[in-house]
């Protein structure tokens, strides 16, 4: 029975694929097929094709003022990287049986496709009964004793119980409320069920949208998502793969079980070619549909180049982030045989809590302070900006609060004096600023700084790999090393001339190949090219995602009292930052035995010049070579009042301008937000910050 495009691929299962369609009526021309903007768009009459994959392309969004209920007053059309966070409505119809739900949700390994319903009546199993209206999650549909059931588990009293669920088990299940935030793209690939629509409300805005913004001027209601499909096919005599938009007014009929679909090519994305069994590799493909980009190995890979993958494997990758205090950052993926060096760069402290996670074993945080906190106990330190702390350890501490003892958390500290220390403790919820002083000298390789320091960690490229005919890293002022990260990929080099071999990320690499009935000439592969890896503020958000999906933050540090709230911070006067200078210049922190010690390195001389709100900083040493960093970092946190230039003698090695104390650090509310569920509304009416 014909029907539209359009109502045929929205109520396709995706499991059904492949299938032969061939078209009955519509928009063609005698060649069969052209290209109009990126997409195939034509299709004559009698035409076959095979529809190997689906996805959307964009979606059509009702807009209603101010809530779902209301009516809409517009349809506009959003593409899937318009900005901004979402919230998704929970589905108000139920579904009649967990049959249904896996038919229209989407249930995957990533924790996108962990749905989460509940059921209007107790659900009764062999060893445990499901109580009415207790969120059930849906980890994964497959085959249990003959039988196709979904793997389930609920959450009581901090523990998880797993069990299955049939196909076959009916009753009515409803949505329940998710507290995530989403963007436009994550919701089309994951949130939006097959024949329905999707109701969202905006969250929070990621950045300006280039283009005319087609929402309403402050637009706080909800938008109706209504998808529109991207269907990919292969044709009976092409070996490229053709895109058609589900909307086209073409009528089809499903043909598949009257034809020999194996005349047809069988293209494989990357993620099919990885689910292949060890035994099957090495293997020799055609590329169908090639990725983009001037890097090797993407501009070798164009349609029709032969290629071998040699095998597939897990490989660690360092997420790391460029130290910038303007906007977009840039982000990479470090493999761990990078062979470049590194050179510690000062880390940035907002709170004293901040302190404590990031103390070591190995060697003692030496901080100095550049904001002012007034104590309101008189049993914890006042910090003045300047003062000079080794960090210990956290503990508590009685102290007298509204006329009663209460205990709270404090983090003890050592005070740098001139002649000696002063222990002190620093309340816990502190709200100052610390900038990290260092008198490491040494340069590092990454496997190095994995092993020896606890991450994210601050560095800047002191010697660049050399292996490398560009690398990207070295011209880079600073970088932070935030994670190590595990992710999947092939080994690949070119069938023709397999001088080098490739590795190629299986889940951020558009591509398409079919395999070739052709032995392998090598079975072991070429000297392995290894590539640092740039990737998007996208890209970047969902690999931090999934990495962090199974581990739990810790805990924000307690509210300061509201009536207990900090003196404002007067400026600081000429003395004060001449004092400062003098304490950094003449103390430097033994680890081991905690003594002080002068250092021997010349400073620059510091010129201090009253100019309105103009901070420059020229030539500034490496602070671990000299305290000059120190000294520029310090005084920039200290106050508003401009402090001049740095001069410093030329270094060995090339020499950037470095600002290490940002006072408009980035807010990245994706993770403050998963980070901190069940304070989110709390957290977003703060000043938000990049945790």
């Amino acid at each position: 029975m014909a029907c539209t495009l359009e109502k045929f691929i929205h109520s396709l299962d995706p499991r059904a694929l492949p299938r032969v369609l061939q078209i009955q009526s519509g928009i063609y021309f005698q060649g069969s097929i052209y290209e109009m903007f990126g997409n195939e768009c034509c299709l004559s009459t009698g035409e076959v094709i095979k529809v190997t994959g689906f996805k959307i392309n964009k979606l059509i969004a009702s807009i209603c003022e101010n809530n779902e209920d209301s009516q809409f007053s517009a349809k506009v059309e959003l593409p899937l990287n318009f900005p901004g966070l979402y919230k998704v409505v929970a589905d108000k119809t139920p579904y009649i049986s967990i049959e249904e739900i896996t038919r229209k949700v989407a249930i995957g390994s990533t924790r996108f496709g962990h749905p989460c319903f509940y059921s209007s009546e107790d659900i009764k199993l062999a060893n445990l009964t499901i109580k009415q209206g207790e969120q059930i999650n849906f980890n994964s549909v497959e085959e249990v004793n003959g039988t196709m059931a979904v793997n389930c588990g609920v959450v009581r009293n901090n523990q998880s119980h797993s069990f299955t669920l049939p196909l076959s088990q009916e009753g009515t299940f409803y949505e329940c409320e998710d507290d995530q935030i989403y963007t436009l793209k994550e919701i089309a690939e994951w949130k939006i069920p097959r024949c329905r629509n999707r109701i969202v409300k905006l969250s929070n805005t990621l950045h300006s949208w280039d283009s005319s913004n087609p929402l309403p001027d402050n637009f706080d209601g909800c938008l109706i998502l209504t998808p529109v499909y991207e269907v990919q096919a292969v044709m009976k005599f092409r070996k490229d793969i053709v895109h058609i938009l589900s909307d086209l007014d073409v009528e089809v009929k499903d043909i598949t079980d009257c034809y020999d679909i194996s005349s047809f090519l069988q293209p494989l994305s990357l993620e099919d070619v990885f689910e292949r069994t060890t035994k099957e590799f090495p293997m020799v493909a055609e590329v169908m549909e090639g990725p983009l980009g001037r890097q090797k190995p993407y501009n070798l890979l164009h349609i029709g180049k032969e290629i071998v993958i040699y095998k597939k494997y897990q490989a660690t990758r360092v997420l790391a982030s460029e130290i910038r205090s303007d906007s977009p950052k840039r982000h990479f993926l470090i493999p761990m045989t990078y062979k470049g060096k590194f050179k510690r760069r000062p880390r940035e402290f907002p709170t004293a809590y901040d302190l404590e996670i990031a103390r070591s074993e190995r060697e003692q945080l030496h901080v100095v302070a550049t904001k002012a906190f007034d104590s309101p106990h008189a049993e914890l330190f006042s910090v003045s900006v300047g003062d000079q702390f080794l960090v210990q350890q956290r503990q508590t501490s009685e102290v007298l609060y509204e006329g009663r003892k209460k205990v709270i958390d404090v983090l003890a500290c050592e005070q740098i004096l001139s002649d000696t220390y002063k222990e002190v403790l620093l309340p816990m919820y502190m709200e100052g600023g610390f900038v990290e002083v260092i008198h490491d000298k040494k340069q590092y390789q990454l496997s190095e700084i994995c092993k020896e320091f606890r991450l994210p960690f601050n560095v800047k490229v002191s010697v660049r790999d050399l292996s490398i005919k560009e690398d990207v890293l070295a011209a880079v002022p600073g970088l932070q090393l935030e994670e190590e990260i595990t992710d999947s990929y092939l080994l690949i080099s070119s069938a023709s001339s397999p001088v080098e071999s490739w590795e190629i990320p299986v889940y951020r690499l558009n591509m398409s190949v079919h395999l070739l009935s052709k032995d392998v000439q090598a079975v072991l592969p070429p000297m392995t090219k290894t590539t640092v890896e740039e990737i998007s503020e996208e890209e970047y958000y969902m690999v931090r995602r999934f990495e962090n999906q199974t581990l739990h933050p810790p805990p924000r540090p307690p509210k300061k009292p509201a009536a207990l709230a900090p003196k404002p911070v007067s400026t600081v006067s000429k003395q004060v930052i001449s004092d400062v200078l003098q304490a950094t210049k003449n103390f430097c922190v033994d680890t081991t035995k905690k003594s002080c010690a002068n250092q021997a390195a010349d400073v620059s001389e510091l010129q201090v010049s009253c100019q309105n709100d103009l901070v420059h900083h020229d030539n500034v040493k490496d602070m671990t070579e000299k305290p000059t960093l120190v000294e520029a970092a310090v005084i920039k946190g200290l106050t508003n009042n401009p402090l001049g230039k740095w001069e410093s003698e030329k270094e060995q090695e090339e020499e950037h301008n470095y600002e290490y104390v940002d006072e408009n650090v980035i807010e990245n509310i994706r993770k403050v937000f998963q980070d901190t569920t069940t304070r989110n509304k709390d957290i977003l009416s703060e000043d938000r910050r990049d945790i």
